[in-house]
């Protein structure tokens, strides 16, 4: 029993035990001293001991405060925190790398805009803007308020708040994209869109949008919110070859973005996602459902009304043609064309006032499609031009071909053709010069001058004909003649003293027009016919100013020389009008008014022309094919005189009718009379008592009037330095130069 008392005794033990305070003093078995079998005892207290001690360890960790979800919340805690420094210093140390490799914020600057050419109509209206923007820049002041509304609403609604970065933008699209599984919204900002427009390619790097943003901070920090978005909606591109809002609203709307409606301004806006694919010029459906976007947007954002909405969804969508069309954009690129040889390189904005009539250049595209649609098909002419000019030279219409958006090569101003027998007056004139006169005989037979046997467009000869009745049925073999009579030397200078700059060539084929020049150089030169002998050399630009106002350029040509004698504009009116009254003009009427002109054509018919006047303008008028091939019998006094007509008659609507210098009005019909004009000799009867000369016709014409230069007489009747009269050969055909080139 004592055994047992001693195994059940407990010992002091100075180690803790399970269920023991701290404070309790004992002490173990192992700190006895007991006799016998001590070692033993000594090892078993140890082995006893050290379970105790594992177990202890155990219940300690299984008890502490770090256990449960609240531990692990705080682990997770802390390691966001650890991960999000070690995330700051990454990032900063990105920010650093990159923002070393870029310049110095110092020398950073908004680069300069690339210059607009605004050109502008006779009325101050726009005809066109050029240069790679496309369109002038606005101040958000003058432009449609409707445009930043819409651009804000829908690309950075906290624009006016965030300082370049919008995180809660940036974290919403995030959002959205990973919730949707592909990339639907952007994160940045309208200034961090301007940044990367501005300096930054479109790669998407880190590099990029890590610069992207320190030029976003940048921009903040220089320029007001006023300012970014002004430059920014002057800088965006809309698709279609338009930066800025102003080109976009002239390019999709034919307005300026000053007159932006709400609709409108909606697909303009909605067009910065994509804008090429959404562009109404490719998809006008895209874009007005896009549009519907932004109008939801700009009423969230409470921009707008449901009313205003209501209004704006029940409009007609924009519809955009496929590029720019109207004639106008022809004379805006013979603007662009000259701009450089009068200034220089283009380093501002400039704008260009030019000679254009817009009214004038719409009739003129009118008359000339009218035409085509009507006859052009069915007689293979499938090109068209027309130049009109008034008395000192400016250019008031241009038209360069049928239709601008399918071709805008301009056949007014660029072609080189040859005029035909539109180039004959530059002949008879250089005749009146050396002392023919229109009552002056000449006969119509066969003519050979060297090798070359030219014949008349009907291959009839009338025999002894004046040389008015030789010009109004554009004879020419009489023309041809009078070349050999007077040199074809004079008639080139002649021909260059009243505009013609293309090279001619000296020989007697040019009596038929065989030299090439263009239609705006020629019908120029029949402009000293219409306003009394000046040069009227032609322009379009009358003034280049900068932005600000100040006078760059500014034409000259108010002081014309005098380039023909009063005498022979008088005698050529009035040869030239028989042409309309009486010889292949007659197409070319214009009710009410004195015209005059001259028809041309080319061989087999490649090429028509008709260049006429009045007091007022004058206009020529082409009809051909780009390739040259040959249009069904068309003449100058075919389809280019119907044009003429057509044009001019519109033209001229409201006026009050006028006669042509050196010829009296002859009992001209007033505005919607039919009365018949003066014919034949009649009018060399009004030319002379205009001029108060002697000269008249002598019996029935066929006998010599007195023809006079000066006071250097000239004996009619002489045979020109050619063979004429002889008779052809049964069943043969003459051969011409250049197999005969006809006259109109």
């Amino acid at each position: 029993m004592a055994a047992n008392r001693k195994s059940q005794r407990i010992e002091p033990s100075f180690q803790a035990s399970g269920g023991r305070d701290d404070d309790d003093f004992h002490v173990g078995a192992g700190d006895r001293v007991a006799g016998g079998g001590g070692r033993k005892g000594r090892g078993k207290a140890a082995k006893a001991e050290r379970p105790q001690r594992g177990s202890g360890r155990r219940r300690s960790r299984s008890s502490g405060g770090g256990g449960g979800l609240f531990g692990l919340v705080r682990r997770l805690i802390y390691w966001c925190v650890v991960l999000g420094i070690w995330g700051a210093i990454g990032v900063g140390g990105l920010v650093l790398y990159y923002g070393a490799r870029m310049p110095s914020a110092t020398s950073w600057s908004i680069p300069d805009r690339p210059p607009n050419i605004k050109i502008l109509a006779v009325s101050g209206d726009a005809i066109a803007n050029r240069g790679l923007t496309g369109g002038e820049a606005l101040s958000l002041e003058n432009m449609s308020p409707y445009i930043p509304q819409a651009v804000i609403a829908i690309e950075d609604r906290r624009f006016y708040s965030h300082f370049g970065v919008d995180p809660l933008g940036l974290a919403r699209a995030m959002l959205t994209n990973i919730t949707t599984g592909r990339m639907v919204q952007g994160g940045s900002t309208l200034t961090q869109q301007l940044a990367k427009n501005m300096f930054l390619s479109p790669d998407r790097t880190l590099e990029r949008k890590v610069q992207e943003v320190l030029l976003a901070f940048w921009l903040e920090h220089k320029y007001s919110k006023d300012q970014i978005l002004a430059m920014y909606l002057n800088r965006v591109f809309f698709g279609s070859n338009s930066y800025g809002v102003e080109a976009a609203s002239r390019r999709y709307f034919n307005k300026s973005a000053r007159d932006v409606n709400l609709g409108e301004a909606a697909l303009l806006a909605g067009l910065l996602k994509a804008p090429s694919r959404l562009s109404p010029a490719r998809d006008p459906e895209a874009a007005e459902a896009r549009a519907q976007v932004v109008l939801g947007a700009m009423r969230e954002e409470g921009f707008v009304t449901e009313n205003e909405i209501t209004t704006a969804m029940s409009q007609t969508p924009a519809r955009a043609k496929s590029y720019w069309s109207g004639a106008q954009h022809y004379a805006a690129d013979m603007v662009m064309a000259q701009l450089p040889g009068m200034i220089g390189d283009i380093k501002e904005d400039l704008v260009i006032d030019t000679t254009i009539d817009l009214d004038l250049e719409k009739k003129a595209d009118e008359a000339i499609t009218a035409v085509m649609d009507k006859e052009g098909a069915k007689l293979n002419a499938s090109q068209a031009a027309l130049v009109s000019i008034d008395g000192t030279g400016a250019i008031r219409a241009l038209v360069g071909g049928r239709d601008y958006a399918e071709s805008q090569f301009d056949r007014a101003s660029k072609a080189k053709r040859q005029p035909g027998s539109a180039f004959k007056p530059f002949v008879y004139a250089a005749a009146l010069e050396a002392g023919r006169s229109p009552l002056s005989i000449r006969n119509d037979a066969p003519v050979r001058i060297g090798k070359w046997t030219p014949e008349n467009y009907d291959q009839k000869y009338r025999g002894e004909v004046t040389l008015a009745s030789a010009l109004a049925n554009s004879l020419n073999t009489i023309a041809a003649q009078l070349v050999m009579e007077v040199g074809p030397d004079e008639v080139i200078k002649l021909a260059r003293r009243l505009g013609i700059e293309s090279e001619l060539q000296s020989n007697a084929s040019i009596a038929l027009g065989t030299s090439e020049v263009t239609l705006v150089e020629l019908t120029a030169a029949y402009a000293p016919f219409m306003n009394g002998g000046y040069k009227a050399t032609p322009h379009i630009i009358r003034r280049i100013s900068t932005a600000d106002g100040k006078v760059l350029y500014e034409n000259t040509y108010d002081n014309p020389p005098r380039v023909l004698g009063e005498n022979i504009v008088a005698q050529m009116n009035g040869m030239m009008m028989r042409v309309i009254t009486e010889g292949t003009g007659k197409n070319a009427r214009v009710p009410g008014w004195s015209v005059a002109g001259k028809s041309g054509t080319t061989q087999s018919f490649r090429d028509a022309l008709f260049v006429g006047y009045t007091s007022n303008l004058t206009t020529g008028v082409w009809f051909g094919n780009d390739d040259g091939k040959s249009m069904k019998k068309v003449t100058g006094g075919g389809l280019p005189a119907k044009a003429f007509s057509q044009f001019m008659t519109a033209a001229h609507t409201g006026l009050a009718p006028s006669p042509l210098f050196g010829t009296a009005n002859g009992g001209l019909p007033a505005a919607g009379e039919t009365v018949p004009e003066p014919e034949g000799d009649q009018l060399f009867d009004i030319i002379s008592r205009t001029l108060g000369t002697d000269e008249q016709p002598a019996g029935n014409g066929a006998a010599v009037a007195s023809e006079q230069t000066g006071s250097v007489p000239f004996e009619d009747g002489l045979t020109p330095p050619a063979d004429v009269g002889g008779e052809r050969q049964p069943g043969t055909r003459r051969t011409t130069l250049l197999d005969v080139l006809l006259g109109g």
